[in-house]
C-alpha cells in the first residue's frame, strides 16, 4: 500500500508539499499540485487523514479486527478494548474476519479508509501478512506479520497446568492441542509437553498422548471420544485430559457425560483461557486465566504511544483451580 513518502518520491517533492496538497493548501503552486496528484493517481494512493488527525487529536475511533466474535474469548477481549478506549474518550469500530485471511485484509483496508487512529488485529493465522499504514497496527493474541505482538505467556500457562495435574498425582494424561499452524497453539503445546517431559522420570514415568484439533467445542468432544476409544482399548485409560482451550475442555465435559464418566472422579479436565462459561459449566472448569484487561490496556496504550509500540510483550496468565480436577 503506497504511503505519503512514496508519493513524495514519485513526484520529486517533499513530504510537506504532499501534505499541503492533501490539505488543499492554496500556497501550493499549480504545477506542483498537478505533479503530486498525478503521482497519487499513478501509485493508487488513497489519502488517509488518520495520521494527521492523530497528531491533532481529532480522530476518536480505534479499529479492532477479530477472527470470530462468537468466540467468548474474543468477545471479552473486544469488550475490554472498548472500555479502555472509552476511558480515553475514544470509541471502537469492530470488524469480524471470519477466520478468512482475505476478509481480514478487506476489513483492515476498510478501517484505514475510515481514518481510524490505529488498528488492533487478532490475526486469522501465522501467515497473515504485515500491513503498511500511516497509523499504528498492533497484533493481539495472535501475531500478524511483523507488527508488535501483545499476548499472554502461553508457554508458561501450559507449564502451570502440567504442574497442577502432576501434583494431583496424574501420570496418564491426554493433551488436546490446537491447530499446529498457529503460533499460540504451538506455544501452549510446547509448554505443556516440555514440562511433562521434565517431570517424567524412569522411576515415576508419565504416559502422555497428544491429539491435535481446532480450538472449538466440537473438536474437544470428538477427540475425547477418540481418546476413550483408542487409549482405553490399548491399556489403562487416561486419568486427566488437558485441553489447549476452554472450548475444547467444555467439549470434553460434554463427551464425558455421554460416556458416563464422572468428572473429576474418573477423569480430571483442564482448559485454557477462563472464558465466562468456564465458571458456569458443571463441574466448574480448572483453567488458565488470560489477563484480558492487561492485554487490552497494553494494546490500546500502543495505539496512543508510539514509543511503546515497538517490540513484543508477554503477560503472565494465572491458574484458576475449580472442581473439574482432583487428586488420584
Amino acid at each position: 500500500m503506497p504511503t505519503i513518502k512514496d508519493v513524495a518520491r514519485k513526484a520529486d517533492v517533499s513530504v510537506g508539499t504532499v501534505s499541503r496538497v492533501l490539505a488543499k493548501n492554496e500556497t501550493v503552486k499549480q504545477p506542483l499540485k498537478l505533479r503530486v496528484q498525478a503521482a497519487m493517481e499513478e501509485l493508487g494512493y488513497k489519502p488517509n487523514l488518520a495520521a494527521r488527525a492523530l497528531r491533532t487529536n481529532s480522530i476518536d475511533v480505534i479499529g479492532v479486527v477479530v477472527p470470530d466474535i462468537t468466540n467468548p474469548f474474543f468477545a471479552q477481549l473486544a469488550k475490554d478494548i472498548e472500555m479502555e478506549a472509552a476511558s480515553r474518550n475514544h470509541s471502537v469500530m469492530l470488524a469480524n474476519s471470519h477466520d478468512d485471511p482475505e476478509a481480514e485484509k478487506t476489513q483492515i483496508s476498510a478501517l484505514l479508509d475510515r481514518s481510524v487512529c490505529g488498528i488492533i488485529v487478532v490475526a486469522t493465522s501465522d501467515s497473515s501478512l504485515p500491513y503498511e499504514a500511516e497509523v499504528p497496527i498492533v497484533s493481539l493474541d495472535r501475531r500478524m506479520g511483523d507488527h508488535p505482538l501483545v499476548t499472554t505467556d502461553h508457554y508458561d500457562g501450559s507449564v502451570q497446568i502440567a504442574d497442577h495435574l502432576y501434583e494431583l498425582g496424574h501420570r496418564r494424561i491426554a493433551y488436546i492441542a490446537g491447530p499446529n499452524s498457529m503460533e499460540v497453539a504451538r506455544r501452549r503445546r510446547e509448554g505443556f509437553v516440555s514440562r511433562i517431559e521434565t517431570l517424567s522420570t524412569e522411576k515415576d514415568p508419565i504416559d502422555l498422548t497428544i491429539y491435535e484439533g481446532q480450538f472449538d467445542y466440537d473438536s474437544g468432544e470428538e477427540i475425547c471420544r477418540k481418546v476413550w476409544a483408542e487409549a482405553c482399548d490399548q491399556g489403562p485409560c487416561p486419568t486427566a485430559i488437558a485441553a489447549a482451550s476452554d472450548q475444547q475442555a467444555i467439549g470434553v465435559l460434554r463427551a464425558a457425560r455421554d460416556l458416563k464418566l464422572e468428572v473429576p472422579g474418573d477423569l480430571s479436565v483442564a482448559g485454557f483461557d477462563d472464558i465466562s462459561l468456564a465458571s458456569l459449566v458443571v463441574p466448574r472448569l480448572t483453567t488458565i486465566r488470560q489477563p484480558i484487561s492487561a492485554l487490552a490496556l497494553s494494546a490500546v496504550n500502543r495505539i496512543f504511544d508510539r514509543d511503546k509500540a515497538a517490540g513484543d510483550e508477554e503477560i503472565s496468565g494465572s491458574l484458576v483451580v475449580r472442581e473439574s480436577t482432583a487428586g488420584r
